[in-house]
């Protein structure tokens, strides 16, 4: 969406006469999936995001997409089952944007978990996906595997295969998705209060634009349901939300190297000396990651998350036990990111990481509020809350069929020759980022890549002119992921990004000026390498 058709949409909002089926608040995974689910349902609907598409979790995940085999150990067999099956549902839809990878779990003699455990949980796990992934490594073939890793005490490795994706491409294919179903979607759009009738019952949202820092007047829309899909912020616009089943905001946090530092082809796994808990060193975007941490998140929610000293500490910490013939230092890290994850605490006190990943959906008179669940799942918490309120829509008409539950949530990308020039695995990227999209990315500008980032400049002047930007860290951070994989977030090649993307913006160069100051400082706070230690903030 352009900025003039956004501020069409914006005028016809605010004239308009006629209710929504649906108002979805929220512009994550979670609200992108129920947009998607509802107008593909035939629904009249409209999401708002109050900062941009994917800015909070969705944007800052993990980046798996799987079935979770820890939910499993713990005994959450109907979690994983859905998961394994979700993920095989996406990697046949969106190859390029959500793609196989293949995890490798060293076994020490000694040490916690023992092969044989461990092999059979991959059988449950293999069970539920439908598909044997599993394997058994010696601890020469482990090597072949992982050059590199600790082979000190070394008794082997499990193999299993997940998935990865660009989480926040992902939220912005599905919104792709809903628009063409006829969705109204729009970011920078806060909602700033559930309306009700004298009964209580939800009549539509009072609405504000923040594009230009919530300077714009509020509005209101008409709507019998609304869907509070806003994650750790769900609690803001729930009534009665300090009474049982608290959202507990826990922060994770991960740090981007180069390959050639930490080069790993596929995810590597160990158990953290300090606490025991899963982390990863995995390959993404031409980089590796490693994370993440889990640690109760006490700062405000509407502050750009960002990681602690003691969180870089614990993660080098892990890379120099997996690997410790190659040092790893804080020089060494091109960018981190930490997220929020929206987690519904179970109480009695429970250590972050041993909180139950489930979903939570409360209903009142027409405010359905989610919070919880996984990156995978999104489908199945779109159509349950969405099945949950279609019988709060107008007695006149009657309650609709969820669209049909083998139609694909994203649609195939259309057949096009690959242009000369552009190798395999870019032209598979392309396809599974943009969809049917893609022939407009095309003919948007040159399909030459920007440094070593792998992004091509067509796709970043499309972003430009064709998704929603409003701040630079909209374009470099989500649309893109140029700020996260190059160095200092890319600030040696803003004056070219400037040359090609400040015409499809719409900006004047003093407005160009602001934002790349803006970004720079944001990126700095929350995405570079702290400079001194930062304690936490406790209530």
């Amino acid at each position: 969406m352009t900025n003039s058709s956004r501020q069409d949409a914006l005028n016809t909002l605010r004239a308009a006469d006629s209710p929504f089926d649906v108002v979805v608040l929220g512009g994550g995974i979670t609200g992108a999936g129920v947009a998607r689910e509802a107008a593909g349902s035939g629904l009249k609907t409209l999401l708002v995001e109050q900062r941009d598409f994917a800015w909070g979790t969705s944007s800052r995940s993990s980046k798996m997409v799987h079935g979770g085999l820890r939910y499993l150990g713990s005994g959450h067999l109907k979690l994983t089952r859905d998961a394994v099956r979700e993920r095989e549902r996406l990697l046949a839809e969106a190859p390029g944007l959500i793609d196989p990878l293949r995890f490798i779990m060293p076994h020490f003699h000694k040490q916690f978990p023992g092969p044989r455990l461990f092999q059979l949980l991959l059988r449950a796990y293999d069970r539920l996906a439908g598909q044997q992934s599993r394997l058994w490594l010696s601890p020469g073939e482990t090597l072949q595997w992982v050059p590199g890793l600790d082979s000190r005490c070394l008794a082997g490795a499990s193999g299993f295969t997940d998935a990865v994706t660009d989480d926040a491409r992902l939220v912005q294919r599905i919104i792709a998705e809903a628009r063409a179903d006829g969705a109204t979607c729009l970011n920078y759009v806060c909602a700033r209060k559930i309306l009700r009738d004298a009964a209580g019952q939800v009549t539509g949202v009072e609405l504000v634009d923040t594009a230009d820092d919530g300077a714009g007047s509020a509005f209101r829309v008409t709507a019998n349901l609304v869907i509070n899909a806003t994650g750790a912020w769900a609690q803001r616009l729930r009534p009665g939300a300090g009474q049982g089943s608290p959202i507990r905001p826990l922060r994770g946090s991960h740090l981007v190297v180069p390959f050639d530092k930490l080069p790993v082809a596929c995810s590597v796994s160990l158990f953290h000396p300090d606490d025991r808990r899963p982390v990863f060193a995995f390959p993404w975007q031409g980089r590796t990651v490693l994370g993440t941490t889990d640690l109760d998140h006490r700062e405000d929610l509407d502050h750009e998350p960002s990681i602690t000293d003691a969180e870089v500490s614990y993660l080098l910490k892990i890379a120099a036990t997996l690997f410790p013939g190659q040092p790893l230092g804080r020089s060494d890290i091109i960018s981190t990111w930490s997220g929020v994850r929206p987690v519904v605490s179970g109480g009695n006190e429970l250590a972050p990481s041993k909180e139950n990943r489930e979903h939570v959906i409360w209903q009142d008179q027409g405010l359905i509020s989610v919070a919880g669940g996984k990156l995978t799942t999104f489908r199945l918490i779109a159509r349950e809350a969405l099945d949950l309120g279609r019988h709060q829509l107008p007695a006149q008409r009657p309650a609709p069929e969820l669209r049909n539950e083998r139609q694909p949530v994203l649609a195939p990308c259309p057949a096009l020759p690959r242009p000369p020039g552009v190798s395999h695995d870019l032209w598979q990227r392309l396809q599974g980022y943009y969809g049917r999209q893609l022939e407009g990315l095309l003919t948007a500008g040159p399909l030459t890549t920007i440094g070593d980032s792998g992004v091509t400049w067509a796709e970043l002047i499309w972003a430009a002119g064709h998704e929603d930007v409003m701040h630079l860290d909209d374009l470099l951070l989500r649309r893109t992921r140029i700020g996260l994989i190059l160095p200092r977030g890319a600030e040696d090649q803003l004056p070219a990004i400037g040359a090609h993307c400040r015409k499809a913006l719409g900006w004047s160069e003093p407005r160009w000026h602001t934002e790349v100051e803006r970004y720079l400082a944001l990126w700095q706070t929350a995405c570079g390498v702290p400079a001194q230690p930062r304690q936490e903030v406790h209530p």
